[in-house]
């Protein structure tokens, strides 16, 4: 069952999160992970969230996600984010048969 990573993120500077993420994509997309919102205008529904920019990123199972931001190369590159951003990450399974 595929899984999502939604991240809600607020920028602290922008050139160094430009260039997080002009190198994480590669890193995802050698995880199989596929980005479905990459920024775009958020309007929120909820008055008390208002994000600043959302991506949600798709992969094929939890595991994937693990070893995609689990990986050496991505660990390298996380200081950047962690620097540049504040950031919030869930994942949540796609749609299941149970309620």
């Amino acid at each position: 069952m595929a899984v999502y990573m939604i991240i809600d993120v607020r920028v602290k500077d922008r050139d160094m999160y430009c260039e997080y993420v002009q190198k994480v994509l590669s890193i995802v997309d050698t995880h199989g992970g596929r980005y479905l919102v990459r920024g775009g205008q958020v309007t929120p529904i909820s008055f008390n969230w208002k994000p600043e920019r959302m991506v949600i990123i798709e992969f094929e199972s939890l595991e994937a996600v693990s070893q995609c931001f689990g990986s050496e190369e991505y660990k390298k590159l996380a200081p950047l984010r962690e620097q540049s951003t504040s950031a919030k990450a869930i994942v949540v399974e796609g749609c299941s048969e149970d309620l």
